[in-house]
């Protein structure tokens, strides 16, 4: 039987509020679904917001009350999956934690919407998510089957740099990969989030699980970060999928950039879902000659050709062809190398003018798609802020071939001499 799937990353940005963000999540799930896409894989911290550019007041030795005020704010935009802080684990993936009298769930309802919008596309998502439990916010990851519902979640183990402020360190432990089966292919997969990519042991322990679909959710646009998704693939053997948000200063939620803050919706309705869908653009799916999908957006508001987006991007795939009219999102986020419709790599004079600009890109996106054998299949997508969407078929036999010559947590791992061990992970291989 044919090991075969149709995969896909969003190049997403969070929205104004967490619910417009939730909606427009459901929107691009379902455009997914039209194509017969398998499995969505969103960027870091979709949900609840990448803080970029955010200093939170904070200096060694001092924290101003405007900070203070800005966290609020971000702490009221992050979503309440109703976990414990320590992490119940199976216990709350099988719903066995107690629920609060009068309630019919745990948590603000966002896990039980993402089952919802899994369950209504019969897509498997994956979702960054900024997590708020107890006092403490995590960076975290969903799995949501169509069928069970979320099957695993796991929070950020090191927060990069000024985040370690803000997200919490989450446990080791929530590292196991999720096995599950879609369209009779035996997937087994696991994400290790943005710079986590950077730690070698970590990365180790998700190949020591014979992890065959590799998700990177991640906030690098850095030229760094592609070599690095096609180190992993052709190390680990393994599908990557990498999915980073895309946007300008401007469309920042208001909360990061100063703007008078206004209160986060709660809970999420499908009036919101609506509102968005009938707000959005239209895009234009573009077919390359490998017969890969690209989800574009028309180049202005104005204009739907599909002409004018092929001229003006250039994403690392092969030439367009076959485009056709679709519905698509206006999402998409980390600075890259600079360009505002400019070929890669080439300053933009207004960027280079304006300091701050609010059209100032201050992520770029550069989301991919690696095959087993580090080839890149899709992407870096640059520059697309309204919510491209790759889109690849994978062999996953792909990855069996490629133990040929390479499996680095077995044949080529001497494992008679080196050894890891993780805290509270069993570094087996799920079942």
């Amino acid at each position: 039987m044919p090991q075969r799937l149709k995969l896909a990353v969003s190049q997403s940005h969070t929205l104004h509020t967490t619910s417009a963000t939730l909606a427009a999540l459901s929107s691009t799930t379902h455009q997914a679904a039209k194509s017969g896409i398998h499995l969505v894989l969103f960027p870091e911290a979709y949900l609840g917001g990448y803080p970029r550019t955010c200093t939170f007041g904070a200096a060694v030795g001092g924290r101003e009350p405007s900070g203070r005020e800005q966290f609020l704010q971000y702490f009221h935009s992050a979503v309440d999956l109703g976990d414990t802080p320590q992490g119940a684990g199976d216990d709350w993936v099988e719903k066995r934690l107690p629920v609060a009298r009068g309630k019919a769930y745990r948590g603000d309802g966002t896990r039980e919407e993402l089952e919802k919008i899994a369950r209504d596309t019969g897509v498997f998502l994956v979702t960054g998510v900024v997590e708020r439990c107890g006092g403490s916010l995590y960076c975290s990851v969903v799995y949501v089957c169509p069928t069970l519902g979320v099957v695993g979640k796991r929070r950020k183990v090191m927060p990069t740099g000024s985040e370690r402020l803000i997200w919490a360190q989450g446990s080791p432990s929530t590292l196991r990969a999720i096995t599950t089966t879609i369209a009779g292919v035996h997937l087994t997969l696991a994400a290790a989030i943005c710079w986590e990519n950077y730690m070698p042991l970590l990365r180790y322990s998700l190949y020591s699980q014979n992890v065959n679909l590799y998700l990177a959710p991640t906030a690098d646009a850095r030229d760094t970060w592609l070599p690095l998704m096609r180190t992993i693939a052709s190390e680990g053997r393994a599908v990557v999928l990498s999915a980073n948000q895309c946007v300008r200063r401007k469309n920042l939620p208001p909360w990061i950039r100063g703007q008078s803050p206004k209160k986060f919706e709660e809970g999420h309705s499908e009036a919101n879902g609506g509102e968005q869908h009938r707000n959005r653009r239209r895009s234009t799916v573009t077919r390359t000659e490998d017969n890969h999908e690209i989800t574009w957006p028309p180049a202005d508001a104005k204009s739907s050709k599909p002409g004018a987006v092929a001229e003006s991007t250039t994403n690392g795939s092969s030439p367009l062809r076959n485009s056709a009219l679709v519905d698509g999102d206006d999402e998409g986020e980390d600075v890259g190398p600079r360009t505002t419709g400019a070929k890669r790599g080439q300053a933009s004079s207004k960027a280079a003018s304006s300091g701050a600009d609010d059209e100032d890109f201050v992520s770029r996106g550069g989301s991919c798609i690696i095959s087993p054998l580090g080839e890149v299949l899709a992407g870096p997508l640059w520059d697309e802020e309204d919510g491209g969407l790759l889109t690849v078929e994978v062999d996953f036999e792909d990855c069996e071939r490629g133990r040929l010559d390479l499996d680095v947590a077995g044949s080529y791992s001497r494992n008679d001499a080196f050894k890891l061990t993780v805290e509270g992970l069993d570094l087996s291989p799920p079942p």
